[in-house]
């Protein structure tokens, strides 16, 4: 198996095809939630979609949050005057039927269920409004920005990461991401991938992967990304300063890991996790050695 072959497994061992479990149940609470923020803002019509990795195509089972975007036309004021109200009017809304935590401009969802209790349902709840009629760009609450807001554009980041033409090199860097553990915004994750294999679109995921490596480990400094809806309106560089030296030095530690044991020693199997599990589990019988593991952790994006 050539090392391209070995990387297109690892990256079918972590889709979700319409049927799977997972994303049949992201689909019934994203139809749950869209169904309760309609009948508690039916005067305002808000406009619900999906967002995130669900909508650019960069789902992987390690991490499979969903973005729900719930804007409300410009002229809108039965939501709340403010972009601090609708944010926390929504969240009132849903905190009829979820427990709700808010973020710096999500509302993250879990389970009131007696049976599922605080249960992380890996969906995100993004309010705001639009700039002008009800499309395009629009303001949603930031909880840390000096005029508490920020303008974005759904559309914008969806064409811009579709249309990469390195949607699989940011699969498999996502994947590694989340293994690592390295606490950066996904997004900003995507646009730094994004700007590193400018032009290098029909190269190998191998030859992709350690170029982007390559290059954050060449850069004493974070390397500056712009977001594509705003790029004078959103200051991104702390997102990667604040962890480039752990990128960096990860990045060093996967290229000499890669050197000398191989690809797999990254990415490991290419069972999907819940197959190697139960084959875990039979391994474990057999020998009647007591001991559980994980096969697969998640994080938020």
């Amino acid at each position: 198996m050539t090392t391209n072959e070995y990387l297109t497994e690892v990256l079918e061992s972590q889709k979700l095809d319409d049927g799977s479990k997972e994303l049949k149940e992201l689909q019934e609470h994203r139809a749950d939630v869209e169904k309760l923020l309609r009948k508690s803002f039916e005067d305002s019509s808000p406009t619900i979609r999906y967002g995130g990795s669900k909508a650019k195509g960069t789902l992987i089972l390690e991490s499979y949050d969903l973005d729900i975007n719930c804007y409300f036309p410009s002229d809108d004021t039965a939501a709340g005057e403010s972009l601090e109200d609708i944010f926390n009017n929504v969240r009132k809304a849903l905190d009829e039927k979820y427990y709700v935590t808010p973020k710096t401009s999500a509302l993250r969802l879990k389970s009131k269920n007696p049976a599922s209790l605080a249960v992380d349902f890996h969906i995100d709840v993004v309010p705001g409004r639009f700039v002008d009629g009800d499309d395009g760009d629009c303001f949603i609450y930031q909880s840390n920005a000096e005029k508490k807001r920020l303008k974005t554009n759904l559309d914008v980041h969806i064409n811009h990461v579709k249309g990469s033409g390195v949607t699989e090199a940011i699969r498999l860097l996502k994947l590694w991401k989340t293994r690592k553990a390295i606490p950066v915004k996904q997004f900003v994750w995507e646009l730094l991938i994004i700007k590193l294999l400018k032009g290098k679109t029909g190269d190998s995921f191998s030859e992709q992967l350690e170029h982007v490596w390559t290059e954050i480990i060449n850069s004493k400094v974070a390397i500056a990304v712009e977001d594509p809806a705003n790029p004078t309106g959103n200051d991104l560089s702390p997102v990667l300063t604040e962890v480039w030296q752990f990128l960096s030095s990860s990045s060093d530690a996967t290229l000499k890991l890669i050197g000398s044991s191989g690809w797999e020693a990254v990415f490991g199997t290419t069972k999907r996790p819940e197959e190697s599990s139960r084959i875990a589990a039979l391994t474990r019988a057999v020998s009647a050695a007591p001991v559980r593991t994980k096969p697969w952790s998640s994080e938020t994006e």
